[in-house]
Formats: structure tokens, sequence, C-alpha cells
């Protein structure tokens, strides 16, 4: 409750730090904003290449979109686990990057991580309305589904901030953990099906490896997104109740973390 308390005292500083994001992330750049759509553009093209183009790999026909584009397959996936990783690592960073705000001043240091989780989702926001404009061109249903996948989008958001919330604050008793982070984060991509379908595991991992590759959150956030935009049909009910759980543990676990271990931050920052 005395967090909360102090993060509505804080709030018109929450909204002067995510306006000093979102006004100096891409200052005196050319391109802009556009910068944010051609970083998962030139991961999706690499990805396509490699495996679409040299190792053959063809995804699912929608059902019932009827899209049957590798490409679109790909960004329905990367740009949801952008944002996770985007978040995470600069959530890692918020604390230790305001180290001298920290050390002078006291106000709710939450707010450090909330204006770069409220920044990564502005910039979510643009990637994946441009994604729907395409699929919607490309004749995908997903018009019905926008607000659906909206509220996915919060959902995710949710799920992120608890890890950025946990990771601001341990990274600063343990700074190795950016390096380590780096590691899981690419880890964690390469077992979460972004670049293949789920049915690749099925039959070639020992059951319990494959059910926890199956119900990692990340995998069930992305597999929810595809069935949305590119299938075109809401998600199995199952699917989004586990969801909803996993954000709220997430965001509550990672809250706790910060509020046990900010009680040092100004003398170990």
């Amino acid at each position: 409750m005395q967090q909360l308390e102090e993060l509505q005292r804080s709030k018109n500083l929450l909204w002067n730090l995510t306006l000093r994001e979102l006004r100096s992330k891409y200052r005196r750049s050319f391109l802009g904003w556009a910068w944010s759509m051609l970083n998962p553009l030139s991961n999706m093209l690499i990805y396509w290449f490699v495996f679409g183009v040299v190792f053959g790999a063809t995804p699912p026909v929608g059902d019932p979109s009827g899209v049957n584009n590798y490409a679109f397959y790909l960004l329905c996936g990367i740009l949801p686990w952008g944002f996770f990783s985007l978040v995470t690592n600069l959530g890692l960073g918020s604390l230790i990057g305001n180290a001298g705000l920290v050390r002078k001043v006291h106000f709710a240091w939450e707010t450090l991580v909330f204006s770069q989780v409220i920044f990564s989702f502005v910039q979510f926001c643009i990637e994946m309305s441009l994604l729907c404009v395409v699929l919607l061109a490309a004749g995908s249903p997903i018009l019905q589904w926008i607000p659906v996948a909206f509220l996915m989008m919060l959902l995710l958001t949710v799920y992120a901030a608890g890890f950025a919330l946990a990771l601001s604050a341990s990274a600063v008793f343990f700074r190795d953990l950016r390096y380590l982070w780096t590691i899981i984060i690419q880890v964690l991509f390469f077992a979460t099906p972004i670049i293949y379908s789920p049915d690749r595991l099925d039959g070639k991992l020992p059951p319990f490896l494959e059910f926890v590759m199956h119900w990692n959150p990340m995998a069930v956030f992305i597999h929810s997104f595809r069935q949305l935009l590119y299938h075109g049909r809401t998600p199995e009910l199952v699917n989004a109740v586990y969801l909803i759980v996993v954000a709220i543990v997430s965001f509550v676990s990672g809250w706790a973390i910060f509020a046990k271990l900010s009680r040092r931050l100004a003398e170990e920052v």
C-alpha cells in the first residue's frame, strides 16, 4: 500500500520521464521512429532467408484466414518477443543508468522502470499497428480481433513489467546480471517457437522438456498472438486464463522483489 501511495505521488515524474524517453529515443536520427520497425524487419528478413529460403521452412496455413506467408508468421512472433526483450533489457539498466538521481532524491524508484515500460509499449503499439495493416491487406480477417489483441498486449506488458522490476533491483547488487541476462534471453528465444512452429517439437524431446517448452509463458503469448493475427481466431480459453495468472504472478513477484531490495538501493547503486 505504501508503494502505491509513493507511486501516486510520483505520477508527474513518471509522465516526465516517459516523455523524456519518447523524445530522446531517436532524436537527430534521419529516419526517426521508423527505426522502431526496421529492427524487427531486419530480424524477420534474416530468419526468413536462413530458415525459409535456405532450410525450406514452411508456415502453417492460417485457419480460417488462409494466410500462407512465412514472413508474416515470423513477424507475429518476433514483435511480441522483441517487446519482452526490450522491456526487460531497458528495465534492467534503469536504476543503474540513473544512479545519481537514486542516490540524491527520494521518490518512488519504480517510476524509473515504469517509464521504460510505457515507452516500450508505445513502440510496441506502433509496430503492431503496422503489422495489422499488412495482415489486413493480405486478407487476414483480424479486424474483429484487434481489441482482443490489444488486451493481449496489455497482458504481456504486465508480465514483462514484473521481470523488469525484479531485474532492475537485482542488477544493482549483481552487476554481472546484465551479461547473464543477455545469454538467458538468447536461450529463451530459441527455446520459444518463434522461428518454427510448435508442432516441430512433437515427439522429438523428452515428455517433461516438451511440456516445459510448450507452457513457457512467452510461447503461449506468441501462440495466442498468432491465433489472433495470423489465423484470425480467438485463443483457447485455457491459454487466456493461464496468461492472466502468469502475468499477475510475474508482476506481483517482481514488485515484491523490488520492494525488498529497495531498502538498500541508494547505498549500493
